[in-house]
């Protein structure tokens, strides 16, 4: 398939050797347009509909992490290109789908583009099919507290937990909600062996729940009991591991 690209990097002679790499070595990558900095790419990725974003770090007037973040939830995946290892973690934290380190190389660049097309073509295999997810439905149960001390909850009955600032709302599939005072991320490390997917800043699904998926900007899910859940470009790999 063909991955609907831009540049962002500010030297010209490194987006000259990347251009030239991608041309010679990765086919299928198709470049719509180059950017300088961030202004310039905003208006790119707000002007195409991309698959792939190859982001240098460091450019004048803000960095690759100020871009994602006016950005937003993003459409495409993103590879960081960088001299400088000091933003490994930074790009694990904006959910970046590779790390190049410069100078470029070649053998590590098809790694990048191969790992992207893989998830495209998952996320394009899996679009509007009835899913099966590789895990086998939860067991277990988990408590949460109250006022007067504590309920004790099938996990296997959670369709959903969204986030309401410090608290966190759960949605059973019994049409039922509970509200606890701990915050979203609590539950995605309670709940992530346990066959649930963080699938946006705001929402934590039960992959055994999930019905459809549909692609768009960032995609959707659907679950069993047909409510739509909006995913994040930047959660979307983390979801689709999930299916076969």
């Amino acid at each position: 398939m063909k991955l609907r690209s831009i540049i962002v990097e500010d030297e010209e002679t490194s987006r000259d050797i990347l251009r030239n790499y991608l041309d010679k070595y990765c086919p299928n990558v198709q470049l719509l347009g180059e950017a300088a900095n961030i202004e310039e790419a905003l208006e790119l990725i707000n002007k195409h509909e991309l698959d792939l974003v190859f982001l240098d770090v460091e450019m004048p007037f803000g960095n690759a992490f100020d871009l994602l973040d006016r950005v937003g939830d993003r459409s495409f995946e993103t590879v960081i290109v960088t001299a400088y290892n000091q933003y490994a973690i930074d790009a694990l934290n904006a959910h970046a789908s590779y790390y190049l380190m410069k100078p470029i190389s070649i053998e590590e660049l098809i790694k990048a583009v191969d790992y992207v097309t893989e998830i495209k073509e998952k996320e394009n295999a899996l679009q509007d099919q009835v899913l099966k997810p590789k895990t086998n439905p939860v067991d277990g149960k988990i408590t949460i507290p109250q006022q007067d001390g504590f309920e004790v909850l099938e996990t296997a009955d959670i369709l959903y937990c969204k986030a309401d600032d410090n608290y966190t709302e759960i949605y059973l599939n019994n049409n039922k909600r509970k509200v606890v005072s701990k915050t979203l991320k609590y539950f995605e490390e309670t709940l992530g062996d346990s066959g649930f997917a963080r699938v946006h800043k705001s929402f934590l699904v039960n992959v055994n729940e999930v019905t459809k998926y549909v692609k768009g900007k960032g995609g959707s899910v659907i679950l069993s009991n047909g409510k739509e859940i909006m995913v994040s470009a930047s959660r979307k790999a983390q979801l689709l591991s999930y299916y076969k």
